[in-house]
């Protein structure tokens, strides 16, 4: 399990480390690991070029130090200072006695001489580190910072964030604002939200971990399953199971109009592990032309035989009645697409089965009475909202994929996404598969983070870099099982 924290976490571990350990320890300790990750990106440090942009907090430090590291190695190293006067003091110095060279953001050799402006230090170095701003940092880079992360981008070079990209927030992954754009970020004790969530995540590039020995609580704020995770809760048949103790899920989607949505769910509902799928709808004759093995009936959700959960809404237009009858079983529901509208909130809130609401951006914009531009720039305060207003589990979909749950606790994001998924139908696929999860037992929560997964899995192994249908996500769903399995 990948995990992270808040930064009032990270603080307070670090301040409790920090008492316990020799004065600068903990700084060297980060330092050291950024040096190593930045010499790992430059392959050949002797000889390179590389440009710090130091602000005035202990990232700026973790800089310093990490660039007197690779100075000693032979690197020219030069630091553009920000803010001089509140830079780190014994990272200066310790630069200095390695041989680097300081000046400030406005061009001024700081030990005195001309050097070329700050810019153009940037544009012509062969690696840029990143230490202006830390993870207490809110809102977008300030002015005076601006035309060192443009040059950064113009210089195509490769650029190293220290623990975040610089004008991202840390807590949220929110982005208001210019912020520098890494290839790699190098991150201390633990990820922070905004290095796993967008749009903060795209801003930060590769992820590498350096630890330095903090004690962090048991429960995080974030969480993002592996492999191993989701092998551990995917349900694999046993000796003595039979097709209704493996668990029957319902399909209650599609319509005149849009029959194919049907088709999609029950294709993710088939593959999802489940041991029968039952089809209840107006595409009936779609659904098991495609898939015979379907149990299908137009008697209505009531009279469709034991289900251990439903899905319902995909494709189904305004359908209120079947959604509203599926609301009212006691059983596990997901709720996706047209169902999200009709399903009324109060409703919902009074379910004492657990329900998992799937919506995208657009639709989590519509039930939270916001432009879609606020829940795609705060994808996690939007998914908690709406966990909270419904008193269900909710797994917004995205560009980072998040799952929230009413009752607080660590949110999970999916890694498995690719943008390929951006395809009509791709989100009934993931509805009937998590909703199938939800008939083997899973909690919604599991049932949610692990559908994501297998379905973002099952995306890149589609696409493979091409264009992909939906039809084919669901195809590749076995061969993404199986890699999860291994």
């Amino acid at each position: 399990m990948r995990s992270a924290y808040s930064v009032e976490t990270v603080r307070t571990a670090e301040r409790e480390l920090m008492a316990r350990l020799p004065e600068g320890a903990l700084m060297q300790r980060a330092a050291a690991g950024l040096a190593a990750a930045c010499a790992d990106l430059l392959g050949r440090v002797y000889g390179s070029r590389v440009v710090l942009l130091v602000g005035s907090g202990d990232n700026g430090g973790d800089a310093l130090y990490a660039g007197a590291r690779l100075a000693r190695r032979g690197a020219g190293v030069t630091a553009v200072l920000l803010a001089p006067e509140r830079a780190h003091a014994g990272g200066l110095a310790a630069l200095r006695r390695a041989g680097g060279r300081v000046v400030s953001a406005g061009g001024a050799e700081g030990a005195g001489g001309s050097a070329p402006g700050a810019e153009e230090l940037v544009e012509r170095a062969d690696l840029v580190v990143d230490g202006i701003v830390g993870i207490g940092g809110k809102g977008g880079l300030r002015p005076d910072a601006v035309p060192l992360a443009a040059a950064a981008q113009r210089s195509r070079r490769a650029v190293v964030a220290v623990d975040l990209p610089s004008g991202v927030d840390a807590d949220t992954g929110e982005v208001r604002g210019v912020a520098v754009r890494a290839d790699l970020t190098v991150t201390f004790g633990t990820h922070k939200p905004g290095l796993l969530i967008d749009p903060a995540r795209e801003y930060a590039g590769s992820v590498r971990l350096v630890d330095i020995g903090l004690d962090l609580p048991v429960e995080p704020e974030l969480e993002a399953l592996q492999h191993a995770d989701v092998a551990e809760l995917l349900p694999v048949p046993r000796a003595e199971s039979d097709k209704y103790r493996r668990g029957v899920v319902g399909i209650a989607a599609g319509s005149a109009r849009y029959p194919g949505a049907a088709v999609l769910a029950v294709a993710g509902a088939l593959r999802g592990g489940a041991g029968a799928v039952r089809y209840v709808g107006p595409a009936g004759d779609a659904v098991i032309t495609r898939f015979p093995e379907t149990l299908v009936s137009d008697q209505g959700p009531k009279h469709a035989g034991r289900v251990q959960a439903w899905v319902v809404g995909p494709g189904a237009g305004d359908d209120a009645a079947t959604v509203g009858e599926v609301l009212a079983a006691d059983v596990p529901v997901l709720v996706d697409a047209d169902g999200l509208r009709l399903a009324e909130a109060g409703v919902v809130r009074a379910r004492r089965a657990p329900t998992l609401m799937t919506p995208h951006a657009g639709e989590a914009a519509a039930l939270l009475g916001v432009d879609r531009a606020e829940v795609e720039s705060g994808r996690l305060a939007a998914a908690r909202e709406l966990a909270g207003r419904y008193g269900a589990t909710v797994l917004l979909k995205g560009s980072t994929t998040l799952v929230a749950d009413s009752g607080g606790g660590a949110v999970r994001v999916n890694p498995t996404g690719t943008s390929w998924l951006a395809t009509a139908g791709s989100g009934d696929v993931l509805s009937g598969l998590a909703g199938s999860l939800l008939a083997a037992g899973l909690s919604a929560v599991d049932a949610g983070s692990v559908g994501a997964y297998v379905h973002g899995l099952a995306g890149r192994l589609a696409a493979d870099g091409a264009p992909v249908g939906a039809h084919d996500v669901a195809e590749a769903v076995p061969e993404a099982w199986r890699n999860v399995l291994g």
